[in-house]
């Protein structure tokens, strides 16, 4: 059953929603080799997201996998995106909350490391606030120090804030589309490249991987080129300012 399925993985699209129509019916056998031929596809992916070489052995690596479950459980084969597409979003969100929720685990500890060597050291704790407190106040600068950075940015592809705000997709499943389209690009070392390159979307290339059309490609385009300088940009305070906005 294995080989059949890296088979269909490199064939049509029909025969991959046929395989996951199979797993979401309940059959475990199809499921987990198609978990089995997604193992390298999820470890690259949180690679990809964490910034870092991503073995088996991490348990970024494990909630990549069972993101790339929860993505065959729900994957909806009428909606116009490709399961990896679909996937890797879904992977995304799960590592992101867990690094959140490593980060809050780690200051809780840090806290408690102090009240058991208060004695020790009694200066650690207000060392530590001042500098929670110095991130606070830094961090509406900082954010407007990348939204400066990124309307420059903007500006080399002749767009601005004021143009976004119109050029954005009214509807829900639109902007969902415009942002795994997006999404796309920004994965995609030869698409980013083409496009920072040429300042225009690589239509004709983009074409071939999506099921958009080059009308709605291009109704959306000062859309889609925004939210791929976004995601491939280190604006981490505008990411965390506009979750939720942009899909």
């Amino acid at each position: 059953m294995l080989l059949s399925i890296m088979q269909v993985l490199f064939k049509t699209k029909q025969n991959m929603q046929e395989l996951i129509t199979k797993a979401q019916a309940g059959d475990k056998e199809v499921l987990n080799d198609l978990l089995l031929a997604h193992t390298q596809f999820s470890k690259k992916t949180a690679s990809f997201i964490c910034k870092r070489a991503i073995d088996e052995q991490d348990e970024e690596f494990s909630i990549a996998l069972n993101g790339c479950h929860e993505a065959i459980n729900a994957y909806n084969p009428t909606e116009n995106t490709s399961f990896q597409t679909f996937a890797h979003l879904i992977i995304k969100r799960r590592l992101i909350d867990f690094i959140r929720k490593e980060t809050v685990r780690n200051k809780k500890e840090l806290l408690l490391d102090y009240e058991e060597n208060e004695s020790e050291d009694d200066n650690f704790l207000l060392k530590q606030l001042a500098v929670t407190t110095y991130s606070e106040e830094q961090f509406k600068e900082t954010r407007r120090e990348e939204l400066i950075k990124y309307s420059k940015l903007l500006a080399t592809f002749n767009l601005s804030f004021d143009e976004l705000t119109k050029a954005a997709p009214k509807h829900a499943d639109a902007r969902k589309t415009a942002f795994q389209t997006a999404q796309i690009i920004a994965d995609s070392e030869e698409l980013y490249t083409l496009l920072i390159k040429n300042k225009k979307l690589p239509l004709k290339e983009i074409e071939a991987l999506v099921e958009v059309s080059r009308k709605t490609l291009e109704r959306q385009r000062k859309y889609i080129i925004a939210v791929v300088l976004l995601l491939n940009s280190d604006f981490v305070y505008i990411k965390d300012y506009v979750k939720g906005e942009i899909i």
